[in-house]
């Protein structure tokens, strides 16, 4: 800025030297008035010697010299927007860095899983082939488990035209598979658990509950599966098809009633150690564990025994669907049943006035609430179970 107004102090050589003095007084006054900072003019206007009034030329001097301060004073604002303007910019190139920060760190981890996999891996196997009998054995169990439960669901949908054969074999082959296990491992008592006893261990380790635990819960549910077996051997003069379903149901609530208690004397035997062998408060800390374990399966006894007596009800009053369909009324409908697309078997006519085979619209409700035309509300909830499925739930604890 200084060279800016620099030309306001060398005027054409046609000027005097009046001139030049006035030129040498406002240049004085413009140093003597400038701010110490760099980039700001200040100028003070009202002392300017006389002889540079009274010069004619004094005006275009001042005239200049207000235009030199006008320019600096309107760079020095487009520098503040400027300055104000690049703040978003700033913002944004912080929130750039946390980002790459972030990815950074990423990737770092990702270098040192990459570096740790090899110690990782052998480790896995060194855990794998400490407990190698305990995997091979679940894998077993949780292989024959699936194969049995889908066998019999496929079985209880063919209703009459199930093979008798199959389910012959089916049983044979969870009794088989329970007795196999349990001579396997006679010497630890394994079968005590199911009568609520403690098998033959000496010390009960985290790990060997969870093997007690585990394989109490499989073998009580073949056990269950073998019953249902047994339901699907017996003929229909016996036992019909209807009544078969809540049978089904009935010991499969009965299956899961009975596991939630079978693990208590087990894991209550293994919090109370806690404290055997420690001082007074390695004991106590135990007992109390156990203690809060029984409060919370008495509330989860509660909490399922309101689920059976409804089961139960259910079993016993066996509510049904609708009344028996007249001749005359499936003649309306050319005596074909809209599910089946066969002829009635047992009519049963619904609340809505809709009329289905009997198996047929038991089958229907095992999943449903509606009627499978209008889609009315037929049952208050839905019956499960009744198809023959086993739960796949593991009951740890």
């Amino acid at each position: 800025m200084q060279a800016n107004c620099s030309q306001l102090h060398s005027p054409p050589g046609a000027a005097g030297s009046e001139d030049a003095s006035a030129t040498q007084c406002v240049h004085t006054r413009l140093t003597e008035g400038s701010c110490l900072h760099s980039g700001d003019i200040h100028i003070q206007i009202n002392s300017i010697p006389k002889e540079c009034a009274e010069n004619p030329t004094s005006r275009n001097i001042r005239s200049g010299v207000h235009s030199c301060t006008h320019g600096c004073i309107q760079s020095r604002l487009r520098s503040h927007s400027y300055n104000e303007a690049r703040q978003p910019d700033d913002t944004a190139t912080e929130s750039g860095d946390h980002g790459s920060s972030s990815f950074s760190e990423f990737r770092y981890l990702f270098k040192w899983l990459h570096k740790s996999l090899p110690y990782i891996l052998i480790l896995g196997v060194k855990l794998v082939m400490q407990h190698i009998t305990g995997i091979s054995l679940g894998i077993g169990l949780l292989t024959t488990f699936m194969y049995a439960n889908k066998s019999i669901v496929n079985q209880v949908f063919l209703r009459e035209r199930c093979s008798k054969i199959q389910c012959a074999w089916l049983l044979v082959f969870l009794a088989g598979s329970s007795v196999l296990l349990y001579y396997t491992f006679h010497s630890q008592s394994l079968y005590y658990s199911l009568i609520f006893l403690n098998p033959t261990l000496d010390h009960s380790s985290f790990w060997e509950v969870l093997w007690i635990v585990g394989i109490t819960d499989f073998i009580l549910k073949f056990l269950f599966m073998g019953l249902k077996c047994l339901i699907l051997l017996m003929p229909s003069f016996i036992m019909p098809f209807k009544s078969k379903g809540y049978w089904y149901m009935l010991l499969e609530e009965s299956c899961q009633y009975y596991r939630t208690f079978v693990p208590i004397p087990v894991w209550f035997r293994y919090l109370i150690s806690y404290g055997e062998f420690g001082n007074v408060t390695r004991w106590s800390l135990g007992i109390l564990l156990a203690l809060l374990y029984l409060i919370l399966k008495l509330l989860d006894f509660f909490g399922n025994l309101r689920t059976f007596r409804r089961v139960l009800r259910i079993f016993f009053t066996r509510p049904s669907y609708g009344v028996a369909a007249s001749k005359r009324q499936c003649s309306d409908v050319d005596d074909i049943c809209s599910v089946c697309q066969a002829e009635f078997q047992k009519p049963i006519l619904l609340i809505c006035q809709h009329i289905f085979c009997e198996e047929c619209i038991t089958l229907w409700f095992n999943r449903e609430k509606t009627c499978p035309l209008c889609r009315t509300v037929i049952s208050d909830h839905i019956n499960k179970w009744k198809d023959g499925a086993t739960s796949s739930h593991f009951q740890i604890y």
